[in-house]
């Protein structure tokens, strides 16, 4: 491995979060974009060429080093990894509605669940995977809810057009049809 390589997989294996490209390749001065573009391909390709227990994965806004997803489950099991805290199923449901819908105001989300949502969305702020993006035009300008660089992370996404697109989710959100014995 060059040594801008190791130089990169040492800053991110000490990284609990993504990190940016912009923020590699600071951490040599000699160093391009394109210098560091092809020292993270070098890692990427290491790591899968000779079959490591992890990944170089593109998620949100930079780069992290993940464990690779047939090895999750087994992990999770023995409790060795720190795990986010679980969402319940109404802040999934909101946080989805804010994902496909963004920017959407408090009452848009709250008539298409069909119930209160102020407290949901102060619990999804406070764990910063949604935020205020801006004021809609209605009376009162009501705040304008989105969802934050934090959300892709945590659902491991580089950009929200790798969530399923609309159709997906009714094929597979549909009932599943009894087997015939």
């Amino acid at each position: 491995m060059t040594p801008l390589a190791r130089l990169l997989e040492a800053a991110l294996f000490a990284s609990a979060r993504p990190i940016p490209s912009d923020t590699l390749a600071q951490l040599d001065p000699e160093s391009t974009p394109a210098g560091v573009a092809s020292a993270l391909d070098e890692i990427r390709e290491r790591y899968d060429n000779e079959g490591h227990g992890v990944e170089l994965v593109s998620v949100s806004d930079g780069w992290q080093i993940l464990t690779r997803p047939e090895y999750t489950e087994a992990i999770e099991l023995a409790q060795l990894a720190a795990r986010p805290q679980r969402l319940s199923g109404a802040a999934l449901e909101t946080l989805a509605i804010i994902a496909y819908r963004q920017p959407i105001g408090r009452l848009e989300i709250e008539d298409i669940r069909g119930v209160g949502a102020g407290a949901i969305l102060k619990s999804l702020q406070e764990r910063g995977l949604v935020d205020v993006v801006g004021r809609g035009e209605g009376m009162g300008r009501p705040l304008l809810y989105g969802t934050t660089s934090l959300f892709l992370e945590h659902f491991a996404l580089r950009h929200l057009g790798e969530l399923p697109r609309a159709d997906e989710l009714t094929v597979a959100l549909r009932p599943a049809l009894p087997q015939a014995s």
